[in-house]
């Protein structure tokens, strides 16, 4: 009887973990689309500031859409490179301890790179 560790997902296991990347990141880019284009409108108005708000307000709603925008574009890069993780194989697997990411993790948090045990351990 052979118990050894499984050290990858399968190929199917593989495809199911893509289309909740694909689905994520299609909002992840949506949202960011959505930020930039609130960006774009503050800063295209006549005097370039947001219409109706003083200059402390302005630049406040500014500041965090830009935060918005600026998170919005690391969790598309981070999407981005779990597929390029599910495309080399290597996509659930721990970088501190090797081994597989729990399906429960990667299902919530899908472009993680640690295990819930090695976050843990930061």
């Amino acid at each position: 009887m052979q118990t050894s560790e499984q050290t990858r997902y399968s190929d199917a296991e593989l495809a199911e973990f893509r289309i909740i990347i694909e689905e994520k990141l299609e909002k992840a880019k949506e949202q960011l689309d959505f930020y930039l284009g609130q960006l774009a409108e503050q800063t295209n108005s006549e005097d370039g500031k947001v219409r109706g708000l003083d200059d402390g307000t302005t630049t406040m709603a500014n500041e965090d859409t830009h935060n918005l925008a600026n998170r919005q574009r690391k969790l598309v890069q981070h999407l981005e490179n779990a597929l390029l993780r599910i495309n080399n194989k290597v996509y659930g697997i721990c970088r501190v301890t090797g081994k597989l990411i729990a399906k429960e993790r990667l299902r919530i948090v899908p472009h993680t790179t640690l295990s819930i045990h090695a976050k843990q351990n930061r």
